[in-house]
């Protein structure tokens, strides 16, 4: 660094004509990332060890860099970063460098996730990220249901923190998680800075009577009444599927349903499969 700090000063013709080393391929993913303040970038000059190391992006957007200064970082892709600092530099200062730029730490961009998970708070996006991956970082419980809000807050809004589906100006966006893991496209999210994943907790039923494991289960959509049924273990040595009623709360007062195999089963219902005697 000392030689080169000395080239500066002098403004000597060796500068002038230096000549970096050709560039190795680089790898081309996460080019399109967009640089905010506080990200931590690897640059490399190839061939110049002393000006290749990390650089920290300062609150307004900037980097400190040997012989150009202070230079904009903020806002642009890596690809126009790594131009941007290559042309600077063959200002007279390198002749033909070759640049490169990688995200060493993410930390200008940032999610919330909250609710049915194990460990909520904040984490930060990490090029395209994906809701997947974000899930696992925070880990869901037992409990969580396969059904996620996505709420993208208000492009104006100033505060940080997460926010709820109902927050003002937010837009909230329903994923299931299950079709989205099967394969189905239409159900990705791509995560924005300042987006919160809201987990609920996910909605249950219950099955009571004559079958092998009473108890409480996870709805899904679309569940009927026989594979509520089998999700109970199926129906106990003595069980049948006739006279079989549900317990279910319409506008606030509990009624009784009479049901068959295909009728469908609501969250918060309570199956009951009666006792044969004969």
């Amino acid at each position: 660094m000392t030689s080169l700090l000395l080239t500066l000063a002098l403004f000597t013709q060796a500068a002038a004509t230096h000549v970096a080393q050709p560039a190795p391929a680089r790898p081309q993913a996460s080019t399109d990332y967009v640089v905010g303040a506080l990200d931590v970038l690897t640059i490399t000059v190839f061939g110049e060890p002393e000006l290749s190391r990390r650089y920290n992006v300062d609150t307004d957007g900037t980097i400190d860099f040997p012989f150009i200064g202070r230079t904009k970082a903020g806002g642009l892709t890596l690809r126009q970063l790594e131009d941007a600092l290559t042309k600077r530099l063959a200002a007279g200062f390198l002749v033909n460098p070759q640049v490169g730029v990688e995200i060493a730490e993410y930390r200008s961009k940032a999610v919330f996730i909250v609710g049915e998970v194990r460990a909520p708070g904040s984490y930060p996006v990490k090029g395209n990220m994906s809701l997947i991956e974000a899930l696992a970082l925070a880990g869901p419980t037992s409990a969580a249901s396969s059904e996620v809000v996505v709420v993208h807050p208000d492009p104006n809004r100033k505060e940080g923190g997460p926010l709820l589906p109902d927050a003002a100006g937010a837009k909230g966006v329903r994923v299931n998680i299950k079709e989205l893991q099967s394969g189905k496209l239409s159900e990705n999210v791509q995560l924005q800075d300042g987006d919160t994943i809201f987990v609920p907790k996910a909605e249950t039923f219950f099955v009571t009577g004559q079958v092998r494991s009473p108890g409480s289960y996870v709805y899904e959509p679309g569940m009927t009444v026989l594979q509520a049924i089998a999700l109970a273990g199926g129906l106990a040595e003595r069980g049948s599927r006739r006279g079989m009623k549900v317990l279910r709360v319409v506008g606030g007062k509990q009624v009784e349903v009479s049901v068959k195999d295909s009728d469908l089963i609501r969250p918060g219902d309570t199956l009951v499969v009666r006792q044969r005697f004969f």
